[in-house]
């Protein structure tokens, strides 16, 4: 066995190391986020630290909440020789500017059912104000 085989990681040894599902790594190679993986004499995929530097980006790419789409460009633009720093500034500012519309959204929603859960005692009686609110269009 070579030096580049004892450094390289199973697949479950990868999962664990960047806390990334076997079914995610196995998705993101096949939807070409990650390269196809050299096998062992058995088929089984080995990781080398590239790999899971790579994953370790994609993991923490989507933390951030940036689809697949964007992470490709991301990943491209990482491996370019002109990394684009206002190429990748535009990207996660936009990103920055859903994530807050986002935000914004779901205190509505917050708003609204704090709203219906006050109006809402529990219990039993005729007609639950909360049902409803949800079967009337109160908007028009």
């Amino acid at each position: 066995m070579n030096s580049s085989r004892k450094a390289a990681l199973s697949i479950g040894a990868l999962s664990k190391r960047s806390r990334v599902n076997i079914e995610t790594i196995r998705y993101y190679e096949r939807i070409g986020l990650l390269p196809r993986p050299a096998r062992s004499d058995g088929g089984y995929r080995l990781f080398g630290s590239a790999d899971a530097d790579r994953l370790g980006f994609v993991r923490r790419a989507r933390d951030l909440g940036f689809s697949l789409d964007e992470i490709r460009q991301l990943l491209g633009l990482a491996a370019g020789t002109s990394r684009s720093c206002r190429r990748v500034h535009d990207m996660a500012r936009l990103h920055l500017a859903d994530v807050l519309a986002k935000i914004a959204d779901l205190q509505r929603m917050a708003g609204a059912l704090d709203g219906l859960v006050r109006a809402c005692a529990g219990g039993t009686m005729p007609h639950c104000p909360l049902l409803e609110t949800l079967a009337h269009d109160n908007e028009s």
